[in-house]
């Protein structure tokens, strides 16, 4: 799935700067887009009571943004030559690259520690494509937002590269190394093995908590704005981390409902009411956390070309059958084979349609989902998992099963199971239900 993005200001202002220097890249403020980002003040339009929002605390209380942060934050960030990171990756050999986006190629390198003593550490370096301005831009809001950020559920940064040499701009960011890869990795590609029922539902609350912490913990909101399962990565552990940041904008300040925003991010994920008025709010990356709850619980990405029109839309789907109803199971990933709690699924079901609301402001705040996630997580650690993980269902012209609900059995048969049971009476050293087990596989 790719990005989309709409330009409003052609203008391409080249700035030639050598490392480390971003703190002065003021012009490339990653509170803007391209040529704006306006704040759209609450007494400026008619129906700004009906767009408010709530606000992070910290955005409402602290006059500091992501760049005053970064600035006292910035020494954390080791600054690498270019030879260095040549060197860590082999000369960026394609046999070190594991990944491919709009930004550019990453590779498996392998750094030294600081002090120069130690085993090296593995690292993933991301590369920049040298062409083009928005690049550069998502390259600067990556280092200014995760110099700032500081959580177990994000991706560290560990340290960046800019040269400005006669070839060229060289823009590259070295990351920790996620071993196990991004949940659309393990969701969608069968190659890897299904993720099981209760990793995953540690993978709904570690993202969860990734993005409550952006929204309402530190001193300036940051709003995501790309969140999808290609953008959560993996450690050793599958514990998640966000990764990405070049979308990420900062929250409205104090006074301010939201952000007035070119539209980006990716079909599928980004919300109807963002798409439809370019106001961004915490509440489009709480709409995004509901479709990739659906995506966890189903095994199916939020937009599939490739099925029945009627079927390509995953909420157009999930919505064909209800939480409540019997036929609730079908939407269950199918790689699972039964071995997950129903009513834990149900329940996260609700939640992802509560993030999934029409209007904004109706919809849970993330600390809000990262409590309810933590509630069904210990509900199914603490007990066993429902002994009816999978409701068998009636008169339905899906395949739940292999054979058994393709099957009909004939009058003739149903005349050979009666006389079978007259039989059963008399027979001794063998129990009537085991008889009838036995004819039962002869009949059919």
């Amino acid at each position: 799935m790719k990005c989309f993005h709409y330009f409003k200001d052609k203008t391409r202002s080249r700035v030639q700067r050598s490392a480390p220097i971003l703190k002065d890249e003021t012009n490339l403020r990653i509170s803007e887009d391209v040529s704006k980002d306006r704040v759209t003040k609450s007494s400026g339009s008619a129906n700004s009571s009906k767009d408010r929002v709530t606000k992070s605390s910290g955005s409402v209380n602290s006059p500091r943004g992501i760049i005053e942060l970064y600035e006292e934050k910035a020494e954390k960030l080791r600054v690498f030559t270019y030879g260095e990171l040549r060197q860590a990756t082999n000369d960026f050999a394609r046999l070190r690259k594991i990944g491919e986006g709009g930004f550019g190629c990453v590779y498996k390198g392998s750094i030294k520690p600081v002090d120069g003593n130690g085993d090296p550490i593995v690292v993933a370096v991301k590369k920049l494509n040298r062409d083009g301005f928005q690049g550069h831009k998502q390259w600067v809001a990556e280092v200014q937002f995760l110099g700032v950020v500081d959580h177990p559920n994000l991706v560290k940064l560990i340290g960046y590269c800019a040269i400005d040499g006669e070839r060229g701009i060289q823009r590259l960011l070295v990351y920790e190394f996620m071993p196990n890869k991004s949940l659309e990795d393990h969701l969608f590609r069968k190659s890897h093995e299904a993720l099981p029922w209760q990793r995953r539902l540690q993978i709904m609350l570690g993202a969860a908590q990734g993005l409550a912490y952006l929204h309402e913990e530190l001193e300036a909101q940051v709003i995501f704005r790309d969140f999808k399962t290609s953008n959560i990565l993996l450690d050793e552990d599958f514990n998640p981390k966000l990764s990405d940041f070049g979308l990420a904008r900062e929250g409205p300040t104090e006074g301010n409902t939201h952000v007035s925003t070119a539209v980006m991010g990716t079909h599928g994920y980004a919300a109807p009411d963002y798409i439809e008025t370019g106001h961004l709010t915490a509440k489009s990356d709480v709409w995004s956390f509901g479709i990739v709850l659906y995506e966890i619980l189903t095994g199916r990405k939020s937009l599939e070309r490739h099925r029945p029109k009627e079927d390509q839309k995953l909420l157009d789907w999930v919505r064909r059958y209800p939480i409540n109803s019997k036929k609730f199971g079908i939407i269950i990933d199918p790689r699972l084979e039964a071995r997950y709690s129903l009513t834990a699924a149900r329940k996260i079901a609700k939640l992802a349609d509560s993030c999934l609301l029409k209007s904004a402001k109706d919809r849970p705040k993330m600390s809000q989902v990262v409590e309810l996630l933590k509630q069904i997580l210990e509900e199914y650690t603490e007990g066993s998992p429902s002994s009816k993980s999978f409701e068998i269902v009636e008169d339905e012209p899906e395949k739940l099963t292999e054979k058994s609900n393709s099957r009909e059995v004939s009058e003739s048969s149903k005349r050979r199971m009666a006389q079978l049971a007259k039989l059963s009476e008399h027979v001794g050293g063998v129990s009537k239900k085991g008889f009838m087990i036995m004819h039962r596989a002869k009949v059919s």
